[in-house]
């Protein structure tokens, strides 16, 4: 046993009772039992050691084709009332979800080994970070969760011997039946459970369940705030960082912005830039009365496609040792990955993700799957932060929302105060691209992209909010909305992206610390275009201007979709909400 306490003691007894495994192993987190693990997972064919000269430590794994992405729809907050899992959520009473679950749970790890997985979520010794215990049949969790969390006893000292406040995680395999795949949420209970699925975000329980839908819960009833954001620092050439939390819908490049490479006319200057989160941010008022963040994750579970040396050469290097990737190809030849967007050179003799025999140079199908991915140590990040495992975390100067939005949203804006931004916040939006299913250009609004990880009702969570911002007063982080995605006529993006994002933040920045000017639009403060750093760009002054066009006609369409978006939401929205609506339309009209 690796611990004394009673409440972790007598819950895994229980699971044992339900699930009846032929052992039960306790994961310590010492390399000489995750070496046994890989070395198991080798053995039956599970995991393929890839070429240790090129990828040392790293593995590939296969999940069956029909469990490949999370599953919304299989999703579930299963809270005690309908209206406490609001409208943006799948619910089910407990007590029902008990009673399908029951009986999948019961006996279904017979002739099988039960881990017991105890993680911290967050830096070990921080007041900010969460214990969590999960219990799964499977050597990938794992392997995964040793990567992507603190795992081990060290996580049993964070707890003590009489805390009950972990999160209980029950995670079984199965059958893999995706009609019988279930993710459900007790949030009231601090209980997850997944069954049916091998697949990453289904089943590492510290990632969206407990990191978002749980957390997002605890954080409204402790007064602190999980939210689905990149953390990251700016260092100036006098060493002082400045850090930035941003939340980005899926496809709209958080990534690569938590990674950013600064362009040449600020790395020549002397500027540097800092991960210290890519995903998820856990943030608490310090004792300052700032607001502070932490990474509560310890590795990054990207996807691969489209990850290449110019995209995001940082993410990129980080895969090169110690990485579980999985669903991507197999190249045959050295032994290696390769998956689409990498590179231009297609392995000829390679398996790919589905396990069959591949040619990249002839094939029509895809070698890697569009959402496999690698799991990979954030110490391994060439600009990983050295606040990284900081305690206290990283005071937050700045927060910033964006989508991806051909004609409405200007390049960037800054909210007017708090209870704007959180306005801002809650109609964040992204048109649809072809490659999402359906039509084109339709308004998908994802408020504070938390829209499928919100473990409670949405309405109440924009309250938290603004309640957070009353509690944080003068010291509250400044808030702003960016959109890198502004198309000409054409359909071609005006603004480069990528390292050059870096320019708008640098005005963010200036704008936090009162060093720069801004002009006042119906919808929030703007730059002048001259204070947008273009030099080196292949864009003018007026090309500028246009990107921070606000078009009245568009906004006033867009007020109405606002309206029908909030009307979800009933007697639960805020009616401070309400009134910056309102407070928009009538600047529109002016």
């Amino acid at each position: 046993m690796l611990t004394n306490n009673k409440n972790v003691l007598t819950w895994v007894d229980q699971m044992v009772a339900l699930c009846k495994p032929a052992k039960v192993v306790w994961i310590d987190g010492s390399e000489e039992q995750l070496n046994a693990l890989r070395d198991e997972a080798v053995s039956t064919g599970e995991m393929e050691r890839l070429n240790p000269d090129k990828l040392p430590g790293c593995l590939l794994h296969r999940t069956d084709p029909t469990d490949v992405a999370r599953v919304e729809d299989r999703t579930f907050i299963c809270s005690r009332t309908k209206d406490n899992a609001g409208p943006t959520n799948n619910w089910k009473d407990p007590k029902e979800m008990w009673a399908i679950l029951g009986p999948m749970y019961d006996g279904v790890m017979a002739g099988k080994t039960m881990y017991v997985i105890p993680y911290s979520m967050g830096p070990i010794g921080s007041k900010m970070s969460k214990v969590g215990v999960e219990v799964t049949d499977s050597i990938y969790v794992v392997l995964n969760m040793d990567i992507m969390t603190r795992m081990g006893k060290d996580a049993f000292v964070q707890l003590g011997d009489t805390s009950n406040d972990f999160v209980r995680g029950l995670h079984a395999k199965a059958d893999l039946d995706p009609e019988k795949r279930y993710i459900c949420h007790f949030p009231e209970e601090n209980w997850i459970c997944s069954i049916n699925s091998g697949y990453g975000g289904n089943v590492l329980l510290g990632k969206k369940c407990f990191a978002l839908r749980i957390a997002s819960y605890q954080g409204k009833n402790e007064g602190w705030m999980a939210e689905h954001m990149l953390i990251l620092g700016i260092e100036n050439p006098q060493g002082e960082v400045k850090y930035i939390c941003a939340a980005f819908p899926s496809a709209c490049g958080k990534t690569n912005l938590a990674m950013l490479i600064p362009p040449e006319v600020y790395k020549k200057q002397g500027y540097k830039v800092w991960t210290v989160g890519d995903d998820i941010a856990w943030l608490r008022q310090g004792d300052d009365g700032r607001l502070w963040a932490i990474n509560p994750e310890n590795g990054f579970f990207g996807v691969a496609p489209g990850t290449n040396l110019k995209s995001n050469p940082n993410a990129l290097h980080t895969t090169e040792r110690d990485t579980i990737f999985t669903n991507v190809a197999h190249n045959l030849d050295d032994n290696t990955v390769w998956w689409e967007g990498l590179d231009k050179n297609p392995p000829k003799h390679a398996v790919d993700w589905k396990g069959n025999p591949w040619d990249g140079t002839t094939s029509t199908e895809k070698g890697a799957h569009p959402n496999s991915r690698f799991t990979a140590p954030a110490r391994n990040c060439p600009c990983i932060s050295k606040e990284f495992n900081n305690p206290q975390g990283v005071p937050i100067s700045a927060i910033v929302f964006g989508g991806r939005r051909a004609k409405t949203a200007p390049l960037v804006y800054q909210a007017f105060d708090w209870a704007h931004g959180v306005f801002v916040g809650s109609i964040m939006a992204s048109e649809t691209t072809a490659a999402a299913a359906g039509a084109v250009g339709v308004v998908r609004r994802d408020p504070m992209a938390m829209l499928p990880f919100c473990g409670y009702n949405m309405g109440d969570y924009f309250g938290h909010w603004l309640e957070m911002g009353e509690k944080l007063g003068d010291k509250a982080p400044k808030i702003f909305n960016v959109n890198w995605f502004r198309t000409d006529d054409e359909g071609h993006f005006i603004w480069p992206g990528f390292g050059d994002n870096m320019r708008v933040l640098m005005w963010i920045l200036d704008r936090c610390e009162g060093k720069a000017d801004a002009v006042e639009t119906a919808i929030g403060y703007e730059p002048k275009p001259e204070d947008i750093n273009i030099e080196g760009l292949d864009i003018d002054l007026d090309t500028v201007k246009g990107l921070l066009n606000v078009d009245a006609a568009l906004w006033k369409e867009d007020a109405k979709s606002i309206e029908e978006f909030y009307a979800k939401f009933g007697d639960r929205l805020p009616a401070k909400l309400r009134e910056e609506l309102d407070g928009l339309k009538a600047r529109l009209d002016k």
